[in-house]
């Protein structure tokens, strides 16, 4: 297939961009490389995958000189003539949305962002798609989404009405245009609440990324609510093997759908929502104690109060995930955290400087 996927500078758009050309698939993958993080992870990103950084220009295509089938562009998709300019001289089958401004506590004192970042592109992405024939959109949704919801484990059939963070709130909004796009135009989307992804290459805002870097260089990690929280941890392969599942098959309506008994995550229209996570959380004391033993060196604990926006425990009901594509996460948190230690302790060494937002709490 010819794919194009946003955020492909990004950690989830990095690591599906190289599953999907080793497979044989065509490429195309755009990224705005912003300075939410450090852009030199991003550019370092994108050199694996062949696209030198020297050559990177705005609206300029550059070809992999490691996968013939890759193409990269550095584009904001806020610019909606481009975008569609892109897409209607492509002829792209699937789109892989993954593009956002991520965060939780970035979104409380930045919230502008958001509404460029994950509203106008979003909206933009559903016009290329409209205007284009896409076969199925594919984007990425957050476990954030679940909110004030305490019912374990979280459901796509669920209501999610209560989002704590205004992240959060733009991802609802996201399913939300997805499925009103879908009724319209019957195009096939499906969205995706990733829950807490981790691995080798990840975002330095992540708790695990910053809990690595202090405890490499003996500074205190900050845990916060007393580390009497909760997370789905799921690798970063998972993932990836999960969007490649749903990707591959184009969401469809649900003939048995009832208007008066809804099913959130499906529809009249060609729509669908999943979850993607490990389906066992664990408390942030363990994560934090198979990190130290990865890193074999112990964490200088400074515990604090939960923070604004945070929630207290995720856990992904994949239900959906088993039934329709025979396919659950199961990588092991041990398996992933010594992955991701051993590429970490290569890719910095020693002490570094590094343009950081404090995300200390994994979302």
């Amino acid at each position: 297939m010819k794919v194009l996927v946003t955020g492909t500078a990004g950690f989830v758009g990095f690591h599906l961009a190289k599953q999907l050309l080793l497979r044989g698939d065509e490429v195309v993958g755009i990224d705005n490389i912003n300075d939410y993080y450090d852009p030199r992870l991003k550019f370092a990103r994108l050199a694996e995958s062949g696209i030198a950084e020297e050559s990177v220009a705005w609206h300029t295509e550059v070809q992999s000189l490691k996968y013939p089938g890759y193409r990269f562009i550095r584009m904001n998709l806020e610019d909606k003539h481009e975008l569609l300019s892109l897409c209607n001289k492509e002829e792209f089958d699937v789109i892989v949305h993954l593009a956002a401004q991520a965060g939780v506590r970035y979104s409380i004192t930045n919230p502008d962002a958001y509404a460029q970042s994950n509203l106008v592109s979003f909206l933009n992405v559903l016009e290329a798609a409209r205007h284009n024939r896409i076969k199925h959109l594919v984007y990425a949704s957050s476990s954030s989404v679940y909110g004030l919801n305490e019912t374990m484990p979280f459901s796509v059939k669920h209501a999610v009405d209560h989002p704590v963070s205004l992240y959060a709130a733009s991802k609802k909004a996201n399913e939300l245009m997805a499925h009103t796009y879908s009724h319209l135009y019957r195009i096939p989307t499906s969205g995706l609440r990733f829950f807490t992804i981790y691995g080798p290459w990840g975002r330095p805002d992540m708790a695990y990324f910053l809990f690595a870097d202090s405890i490499l260089n003996g500074k205190p990690i900050q845990v916060f609510n007393y580390g009497k929280m909760k997370r789905d941890f799921t690798y970063i392969d998972d993932i990836v093997e999960g969007i490649i599942n749903v990707m591959d098959k184009p969401a469809e309506p649900l003939a048995t759908w009832d208007a008066n008994k809804p099913d959130p995550s499906r529809s009249t229209a060609p729509y669908c929502i999943y979850n993607i996570g490990n389906n066992k959380p664990i408390e942030l004391m363990t994560f934090i104690k198979e990190l130290e033993s990865c890193m074999e060196k112990k964490a200088i604990v400074e515990m604090k109060d939960i923070e604004a926006g945070d929630v207290i425990s995720t856990w992904a009901n994949v239900d959906d995930l088993i039934n329709n594509f025979n396919y659950k996460p199961n990588t092991t948190i041990q398996y992933g955290l010594r992955k991701f230690t051993e590429w970490f302790k290569g890719f910095y060494p020693v002490e570094k400087v590094t343009k950081l937002h404090a995300e200390e709490v994994p979302h």
